[in-house]
């Protein structure tokens, strides 16, 4: 079982930048495409970002487009996002895992807030 584990989040200023960390452990990490999601209380998780496993082709959400750069390390089994220009509406919990299809069990994901 593919077990995922987020951090690198924590309080930044608007306009600051955070960059996340999701590292797999449990499958073979190379050969997933991997995505990171946002959470806010009351609200459905969403999609942020996706990057595939054999091309490396990415894919971003409209609001986060030319502001988050999501790469990944297969030999480090991790996968990153970059955040700059951060607003409050970024703050969330971010996760990382499969995409399109997630694995069943998410990690505990990483607490982002811009705040002031």
């Amino acid at each position: 079982q593919v077990q995922l584990v987020e951090s690198g989040g924590g309080l930044v200023q608007p306009g600051g930048s955070l960059r996340l960390s999701c590292v797999a452990s449990g499958g073979t990490f190379k050969i997933f495409s991997m995505g990171w999601f946002r959470q806010t209380p009351g609200k459905e998780r969403e999609f942020v970002a996706s990057i595939r496993s054999s091309s490396g082709t990415t894919y971003y959400a409209g609001s986060v487009k030319g502001r988050f750069t999501i790469s990944r390390d297969n030999d480090k089994n991790t996968v990153y996002l970059q955040m700059n220009s951060l607003k409050p509406e970024d703050t969330a919990t971010y996760y990382c895992n499969r995409h399109p299809t997630p694995f069943p069990s998410w990690g505990q994901g990483t607490q982002v807030t811009v705040s002031s």
